[in-house]
């Protein structure tokens, strides 16, 4: 008996221990995803000035814009390999220092083939959520994963926060402030991971698997191939809903541009705090539980956005009736907050499923995670926009939406039934 309870001792001193190095490590990563990702998607709010000041085509533009999603789904993978050899902490310094020359190299460029270039290491922002997330798995208690993930994950808003600033900045001074302000908060950020944490801090465990070759030798198997697709699915929805929903809100409720960006706010910052109740509520109730409410949610949202506005003409016993059909505004509102919290939730869940699972090489799950989230992001758009050309109907996104993440409500929930049966099947024995 006396064993037994020093064992848990030992166990609760752990976890305190580590709730301890958490309340530094988890601020300090936090801070440092804002920061990456308001850098990440730094020409989706001031691209339209670039554009008008250099004249860029459609083709430029968009090659502007899709440059850093791009480019952070090729590091986010080698980012986490770096991050298993030689520890997350310096993988972290690196891409805010990175991140930093970009922002330097910004007050200098004046030409595209310029922008494009620092576009493209803007990309450094996917190799800081492969290592960061590593360096906060590090830290957190197995029975706190899920709600520590979801905290780290959250730091996406920085990118809608950028609808916010970004204008802000560019009124009180100028196109180049924006840039100068991320330079200069880059390198405190940097400053203060290096001066409150310790290099030890780097590597979850010492003997873990750091190998190339060892890494994807974990990947063999279809059900791991279809965790990263069910979370690059529902992040890469995400992503790209925030980045088309200014336009779309714009052209359904004819509002001005700036009024539809803050509107969509309102769809990516609860979506990414949802990351947060979606983790936490996978340590209680298990990932699948919530992975497969939170699915079932946004399609409930998704089937009522998909519907386009209608007129119904009906026939009266003097005339033709037109009765339209559209949802206000607050409605539309309502069903895109929705949307965009299920997606957060799902997000949070599969996070903390596939990190669970692959603790002792997070970074490297991580930048899978990422990579196929970039991907699909960087799709989905161009799917968005044939589609919508094609059928002529402004809600297809929505449509598009529906049928995917229809998929893979199903085959998530097939996976985890038969899970629950072997489970139970094993306990039996």
């Amino acid at each position: 008996m006396g064993i037994v309870m020093q064992q848990f001792s030992v166990g609760d001193d752990d976890d305190n221990d580590k709730l301890t190095s958490l309340a530094v490590v988890l601020p300090l990563a936090v801070v440092g995803f804002v920061i990456s990702a308001g850098c990440w998607t730094i020409f989706a709010v001031a691209g339209a000035h670039l554009r008008n000041a250099l004249a860029l085509g459609s083709l430029e533009f968009g090659l502007l814009l899709a440059m850093p999603m791009a480019a952070g789904a090729l590091l986010a993978v080698p980012a986490g390999i770096a991050a298993q050899k030689v520890g997350a902490r310096r993988v972290m310094v690196a891409c805010l220092l990175g991140l930093a020359v970009c922002m330097a190299l910004l007050l200098l460029v004046d030409s595209w083939a310029g922008y494009l270039l620092v576009a493209a290491g803007l990309g450094l922002a996917g190799g800081f959520y492969s290592a960061g997330l590593q360096f906060v798995t590090c830290h957190a208690p197995p029975r706190h994963m899920g709600l520590v993930l979801g905290i780290f994950g959250a730091g996406v808003t920085g990118a809608g926060l950028n609808y916010y600033l970004v204008p802000l900045i560019m009124q009180a001074f100028s196109w180049k402030g924006v840039p100068l302000a991320y330079l200069v908060v880059l390198l405190l950020v940097a400053a203060l991971l290096v001066l409150l944490t310790e290099d030890s801090d780097a590597r979850c465990d010492p003997d873990g698997e750091t190998s190339a070759l060892g890494l994807l030798r974990g990947l063999e198997s279809f059900r791991v191939w279809r965790q990263y697709l069910f979370f690059g699915v529902a992040a890469g929805s995400f992503f790209s809903l925030a980045l088309w929903l200014p336009d779309f809100i714009s052209s359904r409720f004819l509002l001005t541009m700036e009024t539809s960006a803050r509107l969509a706010l309102w769809f990516v910052i609860p979506g990414a705090l949802a990351q947060i109740a979606g983790g936490g509520l996978s340590d209680h109730y298990g990932s699948g539980r919530v992975v497969v409410r939170s699915l079932a949610a946004s399609l409930v949202a998704l089937f009522v956005l998909s519907y386009p506005p209608m007129t119904l003409f009906v026939q009266g016993v003097e005339s033709v009736i037109a009765v339209e059909i559209a949802l206000p505004l607050f409605l539309e509102a309502f069903f895109i907050v929705l949307l965009g919290m299920a997606l957060g939730s799902a997000m949070g869940g599969l996070q903390r499923l596939v990190i669970g699972e692959n603790r002792k090489a997070a970074a490297f799950a991580a930048g899978l995670l990422l990579f196929s989230a970039c991907l699909m992001a960087f799709l989905l758009p161009v799917l968005f926009g044939a589609v919508i050309h094609w059928l002529g109907v402004g809600t297809a996104m929505f449509m598009i939406l529906f049928v995917l993440l229809a998929g893979c409500l199903f085959l998530f929930a097939r996976d985890f039934r038969r899970e629950e049966r072997w489970a139970l099947f094993r306990k039996g024995v």
